[in-house]
């Protein structure tokens, strides 16, 4: 592909792109990254790369990665927009040409202390106690009466699912704001949603990439449990057919102004249709969903509870593959 087709191609990109040359200038940006930054497409050509990034040693990692010719990533970067105001961003540098290629994915922004989440979720949790009471008696009458041992199993899943969401509901009826941590074992929890996932009338095809290095990390387990399940349902929701369910352990995670020394990554990736482009600067703001008939609170909660745990959720997304991240510190287990 030439430069000119290559630039054609790249100005279609929902993805914010940028060029950067061998002087550390930016020679070019597409419009999705125009926008984001609110700048002018032709304003930015031979401006520095500081221009943008409000990371005081970004151009020394930068002129690192061009001598060295090999790609980085940056996690929370704080990137210029214009009035003096700032976004967080990842971004992947690579070598192209004679400097880099820029691939930039915009962060929805934190919620802040005044968010209306938690008195949503207060609200709902007390009209969800009783069906839940409901639903977990009809359970135990099944598992009494049926004598398949499947259909008995089954039953008991409802009954535990029906235990552990009414315990979370007690606990934001009663949030004291802080987290009950214990150790928790992420492939335990990963195999109970592929339990509860198979359950379904039309289960999703299930893919594993496991890293069985993996410690225990100290967190929340019922938390947990269910910030895997909303984003798993998301998937569906979605139109996702096939789920991949991964981990890593990441060294040096930059998660704004804080670094982790080492950290778990949960990936859960699916072949749905995708994040509205719309959607994707508050994905992770309470209320806002890309369904007519969804609740918006899934992903808000979602990112409030790795954030209770001192972690992060991200979300790359492009047609035909999601990825939701969640981040986890697994250093303070091991302190």
């Amino acid at each position: 592909m030439n430069d000119r087709a290559w630039r054609t191609w790249a100005a279609q990109m929902a993805t914010g792109l940028a060029l950067v040359d061998a002087e550390l200038r930016l020679s070019w940006i597409n419009p999705a990254l125009a926008e984001r930054l609110e700048l002018g497409l032709r304003n930015v050509v031979g401006q520095p790369l500081d221009l943008l990034l409000r990371e005081p040693d970004a151009l020394a990692q930068a002129a690192r990665v061009l001598k060295e010719q090999r790609p980085a990533q940056w996690r929370g970067i704080s990137l210029a927009v214009v009035g003096a105001r700032e976004i967080t961003a990842d971004i992947a540098l690579q070598p192209f040409e004679d400097g880099l290629l820029l691939e930039v994915h915009v962060l929805a922004q934190p919620l802040s202390n005044s968010s209306p989440l938690s008195a949503t979720l207060r609200g709902f949790a007390h009209e969800v106690k009783n069906p839940l009471a409901g639903l977990r008696g009809a359970a135990q009458l099944l598992q009494r009466r049926v004598d398949n041992a499947d259909l008995r199993a089954l039953a008991g899943l409802i009954i535990d699912e029906a235990d552990r969401l009414g315990a979370l509901a007690n606990r934001l009826l009663h949030h004291d704001g802080t987290v009950r941590l214990g150790p928790v074992n992420i492939h335990q929890l990963l195999g109970r949603l592929t339990d509860l996932l198979q359950a379904e009338s039309s289960p999703p095809q299930l893919r594993h990439d496991y890293d069985p290095s993996v410690p225990d990390l100290l967190g929340d387990a019922d938390r947990l449990q269910q910030v895997l399940l909303n984003l798993a349902r998301n998937a569906l929701e979605a139109g996702a057919r096939t789920l991949t369910l991964r981990t890593r352990i990441e060294h040096g995670l930059n998660l704004g102004e804080r670094v982790l020394r080492m950290a778990l990554r949960v990936d859960v990736i699916d072949d749905g249709t995708g994040v509205p482009a719309a959607l994707r600067d508050t994905l992770f703001q309470p209320l806002v969903s890309g369904r007519v008939d969804g609740s918006g609170l899934g992903l808000a909660l979602s990112r409030e509870i790795a954030h209770e745990h001192g972690g992060e959720l991200r979300c790359a997304s492009r047609p035909g593959e999601t990825v939701f991240s969640l981040y986890l510190p697994l250093e303070r287990a091991h302190d």
